[in-house]
């Protein structure tokens, strides 16, 4: 008698509860996938609306977050929850956690920043929240930046706003310095005209603005000259580093010296 009991409560909360929980579950997955091929389509459409990419990451996130916000509010909405007092709920509960996740709260508010102000987009290289590399994402929170030995590096969205950000890739020209020093014996004129040549050989370094020596410092050991050749963005880093080995190399072909810092140590030798 009293298994029979427990048998019939069973049916008749299955029969009244089971179809809305399995109405609740097929809403959710279903609204789920729908939300990721709309989120999708957009993406897509503002792609080809040739919008900022960095803004299409970001809508992109958010897009994702409100429309999966609506579905779990359609699946509790057929379990027969009271959504408008589950918003009032989800509200307060909203608040307190506001104050607890203030950090979070940050970035989310830093991320609009970048976006409404564009400090940077995807693909640029840049220093920003003590990292430096390519932009690779914006999101809600954080700024993931690849440095170029393809570590990734996640930066808190507040942390960017907070501090200095200088964008590498922002103009489409940048100069390379640089200073090399000759010993006070070698050819002054020649040294000079050397490194002149060396960039003006290099095709990749423009004319305008022009290639620039000059003797900026007499050191303690050497004869420094300031070394500037301005190139395109893209060629910076090659320019960079060849130039270095180039003008080694040429200083050794015309004898011309590079000196290093170097201790002359005097001893007296003091007769007891």
């Amino acid at each position: 008698m009293e298994i029979s009991k427990y048998t019939d409560m069973i049916i008749i909360y299955v029969s009244q509860y089971g179809l809305k929980i399995i109405a609740a579950i097929l809403i959710f997955l279903i609204g789920r996938w729908a939300v990721k091929k709309l989120t999708s389509l957009s993406k897509k459409l503002m792609q080809k609306a040739q919008i900022d990419q960095t803004l299409i990451e970001f809508s992109e996130s958010l897009i994702y977050f409100v429309l999966l916000l609506v579905v779990v509010l359609a699946s509790l909405n057929t379990l027969g929850v009271n959504t408008t007092s589950f918003i009032a709920v989800f509200g307060a509960a909203g608040l307190a956690i506001g104050l607890a996740l203030q950090g979070s709260l940050a970035n989310i508010g830093a991320a609009v920043l970048i976006i409404i102000f564009r400090p940077f987009k995807v693909g640029d290289y840049v220093e920003a929240g003590g990292a430096t590399g390519v932009v690779e994402d914006v999101n809600l929170f954080s700024t993931i930046i690849a440095p170029l030995d393809n570590r990734t590096i996640i930066v808190p969205n507040s942390s960017i706003i907070a501090g200095n950000i200088i964008n590498y890739s922002n103009k489409k020209q940048r100069r390379v310095d640089h200073v090399f020093g000759i010993g006070y014996d070698d050819d002054l004129k020649l040294a000079k005209d050397t490194l002149m040549q060396v960039m003006i050989d290099d095709t990749r370094v423009l004319s305008e603005p022009a290639p620039f020596v000059a003797v900026s410092e007499l050191g303690d050991s050497s004869v420094n000259f300031v070394f500037r050749a301005w190139v395109n963005t893209e060629d910076y880093w090659d320019v960079y580093f060849e130039m270095l080995e180039k003008v080694k190399l040429t200083f050794d072909e015309k004898g011309i010296s590079i000196p290093y810092p170097q201790m002359d140590v005097h001893t007296n030798k003091i007769e007891g």
